[in-house]
């Protein structure tokens, strides 16, 4: 059944449609596992990923289905909602469905844009559990970063404090002469805490660790996330945290973290992290939640591994990349398919006519702000001037060899002639279009999207990656820049331009990916510029190196890996019935 999203909270529904949830054994009998690969946590589980994928090998895969979206407004524009109600929205045809999400991070639950759980009736439960730490996965990638920065510093100060003879003596360990000057990585904690960007350590006695500046960045933006997003197996992971690169030696060569004899511990730590978390819908459909890496500085999307699983347990399987086309479907596109070797149906654009407006030239949205009136009052006109987005990222996802479906994800105050401005022109464009008001009616407002995405399904596509692998680094910038972003080309800083050489003389760095980092509030580096701008350079100033994951993270523009906690936080909004023991407030 809907209910009534105008009258409920999200939690409210949340806690409504748990009544029902089907238990660990319920899930077990209905997606056909055997007994030993649910492991129940609660009422959500984990599903033991070896042993499905191993069992379900020779079965064919379902039909892969991505959600994207144009570029959204600070509010987002509903991927999450949109995944959900397409999933209950299949569920209603009768089809085998299920999906994967991201794992919200603490700091966006705790601030601005809330749990990343979808919404209304368009709604993953359970949501608390959902929104305050699963079954521990990021507090698990917490520590196992952490720990690796422990190895560091204390190293440092143990060098400091004994010559060569002493140090091989009372530890075993040679000299790693670590540059403090060149400390690549941080700490992590999982909120908005603009107080750790930059932070001094070790401030003391000898015995109070090793003085230097360092710095702290949000969970979910870790490396360690990045690599839980695309291992294949727990072999796979323990390699990659073996090869990270924590800082540079005095003579400029790597310290990773096998350097500091950490890698073991490390995985050690993340070893339950690999299998993913079994959720479900408000109208209980079996939806996986598995890592969440940041989109604007690393791949924005749920696990390979639990896409893996899904195309093998379901006919229908539902994935949501972040932000918008120009970040999470290109990164989806080049990065996560070439790693997974899997090939996509379809695509799902995620449109509504507030972010066109916005385009259009409307009011400047600011999250945690009341929503100007020209975003709640009927404007074709300035609709149809921010169509050009929209437009655009329906010829980035054709690039690419897919027909996109776009989804109007519709809002209680759009109106049809606004609604029919957006169909006309992505029909236009070759698109298909469907109406979807999930939010409002669930699986029953999402059937006519169920239905595009079923007819897109049945299309022959020739999904090509937008570059070679064997393509330099710079010119595969160029060409992320120009096909997907719009630009003219692309500007260097000598510092960047002289890591992007020695990184192309290097045949080790030639199989990474190339991870794009900048803004998702415009197609630009510069989030003040909406629609399609037009007659402009991206500037790259620096390049960052994973060495782990595997990725050369060029960066346009300013991007913190901290975000700061707004003056108006959702946490105010946040509390415990006393009574019950239940979490209210979450939205």
């Amino acid at each position: 059944m809907a209910y009534d999203a105008t009258k409920m909270k999200d939690w409210q529904i949340s806690e409504a449609a748990e009544a029902n949830m089907p238990t660990s054994e319920e899930w077990r009998e209905k997606l056909g596992l055997e007994k030993d690969e649910i492991l129940p946590y609660g009422r959500i589980a984990k599903l033991d990923f070896l042993k499905i994928i191993e069992r379900l090998k020779d079965k064919p895969d379902g039909k892969y289905i991505e959600v994207t979206a144009i570029t959204p407004t600070p509010l987002g524009e509903g991927k999450s909602t949109t995944s959900c109600g397409l999933m209950e929205g299949l569920g209603k045809r009768g089809v085998n469905v299920g999906g994967a999400l991201r794992q919200p991070s603490g700091g966006p639950t705790m601030n601005i844009k809330g749990t990343a759980a979808g919404g209304g009736n368009a709604l993953l439960i359970p949501m608390t559990e959902f929104s305050m730490g699963l079954t521990g996965d990021i507090n698990d990638i917490m520590n196992a970063h952490n720990l690796a920065m422990v190895a560091l510093t204390a190293r440092m100060q143990h060098e400091r404090n004994y010559n060569d003879e002493q140090l091989a003596r009372l530890t075993g360990m040679r000299r790693l002469d670590v540059n403090p000057t060149r400390v690549e990585m941080g700490w992590i904690i999982d909120f908005c805490a603009q107080s750790l960007r930059n932070i001094i350590i070790g401030l003391g006695g000898r015995q109070d660790g090793f003085t230097m500046q360092s710095k702290f960045g949000i969970a979910v933006g870790s490396e360690l996330m990045a690599i839980l997003s695309i291992v294949t197996d727990l072999a796979d992971l323990r390699k990659r945290l073996g090869e990270i690169t924590v800082a540079y030696d005095k003579a400029g060569n790597p310290v990773t973290t096998s350097d500091l004899e950490v890698g073991g511990a490390m995985t050690a730590w993340m070893r339950n992290t690999i299998n993913p978390t079994l959720m479900s819908t408000a109208e209980y459909q079996p939806c996986m939640v598995h890592a969440g890496p940041f989109a604007n500085i690393a791949v924005g999307q749920s696990s390979i591994i639990a896409d893996r699983i899904g195309l093998k347990m379901f006919d229908y399987h539902v994935t949501e990349s972040g932000f918008a086309a120009d970040i999470g479907f290109e990164k989806f596109w080049n990065v996560k398919c070439r790693y997974s070797g899997l090939k996509p149906h379809v695509s799902v654009l995620t449109t509504t006519i507030r972010a066109l407006k916005m385009h259009g030239g409307g009011p400047k949205v600011v999250a945690g702000l009341p929503l100007p009136d020209e975003y709640t009052r009927e404007n074709v006109g300035l609709v149809e001037a921010g169509l050009p987005n929209m437009l655009h990222l329906i010829g980035v996802i054709r690039r690419s060899g897919i027909n996109p479906v776009v989804c109007i994800n519709a809002f209680l105050t759009d109106t049809d002639d606004e609604i029919n401005v957006i169909r006309k022109a992505a029909e236009a464009a070759g698109a298909r279009v469907a109406l979807s008001r999930h939010w409002a009616k669930g699986g029953d407002g999402a059937l006519e999207l169920a239905d595009a995405v079923i007819d897109a399904c049945e299309d022959e596509n020739d999904f090509q990656f937008l570059y070679p692998i064997e393509m330099k680094l710079r010119d595969r910038v160029a060409e992320i820049a120009r096909v997907v972003y719009g630009a003219d080309g692309v500007s260097w800083t000598p510092e960047a331009e002289s890591k992007a050489k020695a990184f192309e003389a290097d045949p080790k760095y030639d199989d990474y990916a190339t991870m794009m980092v900048k803004t998702h509030l415009s197609l630009t580096h510069d989030p003040v510029l909406k629609g399609v701008p037009k007659g402009w350079t991206l500037p790259i100033r620096d390049i960052l190196l994973y060495s782990g994951a595997k990725f050369l993270c060029p960066l346009a523009g300013t991007i913190t890996l901290m975000p700061g906690t707004s003056s108006n936080p959702a946490f105010r909004r946040v509390d415990v019935d006393t009574k019950t023991g239940k979490v209210q407030g979450l939205f």
